[in-house]
């Protein structure tokens, strides 16, 4: 699951696609309404790749979390984020089991709800098959079969165009290099 350029920009309703960069801003997309806006330098803007969950031992990334309801609810939504607090808990408790009691809130729970469940009806919870090492082998393969047999020493290129750069400069006669030394011509 890849949600690198999947955003969630705080005051605004929704998760955002990222688009482009801009001087001061970027340009973000709605992933359910289509419509692009701009997102401040201001505006407090995380990508859900960067979000983990508190648990008792150590943080817990939101693509684990996802992964998680996705196999607890076999690809299809997580319960309604307006349940009643105890139900949110119970079904926190049953995704991440130790999840921090004291940091964890109902509201990071219900946004965390929301979040899989937008993504699921979008279709954009599609779990990432781990490579296999047979795969990897070939690609390890293809690379060296496509790189030259004789490489360039490319320090040794430097240094001599260095070397030439040097021997190149013109030499300045006397006369040139007085004009030159005087500075700015004088106005009367």
């Amino acid at each position: 699951m890849n949600l690198k350029d999947i955003l969630s920009i705080s005051g605004e309703h929704g998760l955002f696609k990222f688009i482009a960069q801009g001087r001061n801003a970027i340009i973000v997309e709605h992933l359910e309404t289509k419509k692009r806006k701009t997102a401040f330098a201001s505006a407090k803007v995380s990508s859900l790749e960067d979000i983990s969950i508190f648990t008792e031992k150590e943080d817990l990334p939101l693509t684990k979390v996802f992964d998680l309801i996705f196999e607890l609810e076999k690809g299809g939504p997580a319960i309604d984020a307006k349940s009643e607090g105890n139900e949110l808990k119970e079904y926190f408790e049953k995704i991440v089991p130790d999840y921090d009691k004291e940091k964890v809130y109902v509201s990071d729970m219900k946004k965390v709800i929301i979040w899989y469940n937008t993504l699921q009806s979008l279709g954009m919870l599609i779990k990432e098959e781990p490579e296999s090492t047979e795969s990897k082998e070939a690609e390890k393969e293809t690379e060296k079969e496509s790189e030259p047999a004789v490489k360039p020493d490319l320090k040794k290129k430097t240094k001599a165009a260095q070397t030439n750069k040097i021997k190149t400069v013109g030499k300045l006669d006397s006369k040139s290099a007085g004009k030159m030394s005087k500075g700015r011509p004088k106005t009367k």
